[in-house]
């Protein structure tokens, strides 16, 4: 049966359809190999180009061929002195080992290039913001009118008189339609020559006058002023517009105890939660907040670059958040998302004034807040459990229990980054649901 494969060039996405089934037939295979190197690499490179090795035997070309286990076939082939009906032949390549030394030739892995937006499809495909209870910012859209040029049907209310008559105009002089001066100066003339008595001469002149009105008179009812094909009406396309707003916070403390590698940790969960929020949500707003002692909102730049420290007071972090919503986010018009980083170190008396701000006022504003306190790597199997840990952690740990919307969970290493995101914002199917206990 002949095989059709289609090897032509690919300019300007002309075999687009064909790139797009082979992503969906190798899409598992694409997802993992891209954690793998988003593991073993840095979280920025999500946002990037990546070439992609493919197993060899996962990218063959579909063909259609015989079932060997179905139906009876008993024949030998002209010239056989060998085999007999029920011989079993092995396939060309197996056996003893095709990649084995000195046997056959072997294929090379096969090396696919991902495009950034390709990457980054594969790696949020089944993540999102819980419990968007408000609206959902991506697949619900709410439309407003917006002036798209003009079309020869539609409402009377819509009607462009300006482009109506301009259309008008230009049919009457290009049909040469008789002006109405036209008509008025020959009736002025007959009217001219009908005074006293005219000679035959002049009644000749009338006649011809007479007629030469009549036939303007015909011309100009045949031409009509205004003419249906002149018509235009007003065009309005639906352009659609986000039909509600998101805003993220991005608490992240940088103080004196946070070293240099917990801040690492710290940077490399809000970059891929930018990341996240950039590509999957068309209307969201990151609002970027560093605290030592005091806390203040700062630019992006500001919040992943700035070398600033201090001491530890984590409550500033969290009334500079409600201070932000109530100037410019009101809760009954914003989904209010909030995400927190901290290795756990805090004032001896601030834990209780967190507990206080989160039970009192900000739980209350807020869809989600997820909390990310970053710890030592030979101290992980200390804190493995929730019994164990600082008195920020117990502190949360009390809020955690009385709202279902707050989640917290640990970092030892790199390679826990993504794991936890995907345990903080997996899609849960109908109703949101926590994640099964915290780390």
């Amino acid at each position: 049966m002949p095989i059709f494969i289609d090897r032509r060039l690919n300019p300007k996405d002309k075999s687009l359809g064909n790139r797009q089934r082979f992503l969906r037939r190798v899409r598992n295979e694409l997802k993992r190999s891209i954690r793998d190197q988003i593991r073993a690499g840095r979280i920025a490179d999500v946002d990037a180009d990546h070439v992609v090795s493919m197993p060899a035997t996962g990218t063959s070309e579909p063909s259609f061929s015989h079932a060997g286990d179905s139906g009876q076939r008993r024949h030998v082939l002209p010239g056989n002195k060998q085999f007999v009906p029920g011989d079993r032949l092995p396939k060309p390549g197996q056996g003893a080992g095709a990649s084995s030394p000195g046997l056959k030739e072997s294929e090379d892995d096969f090396r696919f290039v991902l495009s950034r937006k390709e990457v980054l499809d594969l790696f949020f495909e089944d993540l999102e913001l819980p419990d968007l209870v408000k609206v959902n910012l991506k697949e619900i859209l709410a439309f407003k009118p917006r002036r798209a040029g003009f079309t020869a049907a539609g409402a009377p209310t819509n009607i462009s008189v300006g482009r109506t008559m301009r259309n008008s105009q230009g049919r009457r002089i290009a049909l040469k339609r008789p002006k109405q001066e036209e008509l008025d100066a020959i009736a002025q003339e007959i009217a001219a020559l009908e005074i006293g008595r005219p000679d035959a001469a002049a009644r000749q002149q009338i006649a011809l006058l007479r007629e030469e009105l009549e036939r303007l008179e015909r011309r100009r009812k045949l031409i009509a002023y205004v003419d249906p094909v002149d018509i235009r009406f007003n065009r309005f396309d639906a352009q659609p517009v986000p039909n509600a707003n998101a805003v993220m916070f991005c608490l992240m403390d940088v103080s004196g105890s946070m070293g240099e590698r917990e801040k690492d940790l710290a940077k490399r969960f809000f970059v891929l939660l930018h990341l996240f929020l950039k590509r999957r949500y068309d209307a969201t707003e990151i609002v970027f907040i560093r605290h030592t002692h005091e806390a203040q909102e700062v630019d992006e730049e500001t919040f992943f670059y700035s070398t600033q420290s201090g001491g530890t007071v984590v409550s500033t972090a969290l009334e500079e958040m409600r201070r932000i919503i109530e100037e410019r986010y009101p809760s009954r018009e914003w989904n209010i998302y909030a995400a927190q980083a901290s290795d756990g170190d805090n004032f001896a008396t601030d834990s209780e004034r967190c507990i206080s701000l989160l039970d009192g006022e900000i739980m209350r504003l807020c869809q989600y807040f997820a909390y990310v306190e970053i710890i030592d790597e030979r101290e992980s199997h200390i804190f493995g459990s929730t019994e164990n840990g600082t008195s920020l952690w117990h502190a949360y740990d009390t809020v955690s229990d009385r709202w279902p919307n707050f989640q917290m969970t640990r970092i030892a290493t790199a390679a826990d980054i993504y794991p936890v995101f995907r345990q903080l914002f997996t899609r849960q199917p109908g109703t949101p649901e926590r994640p099964a206990g915290k780390r």
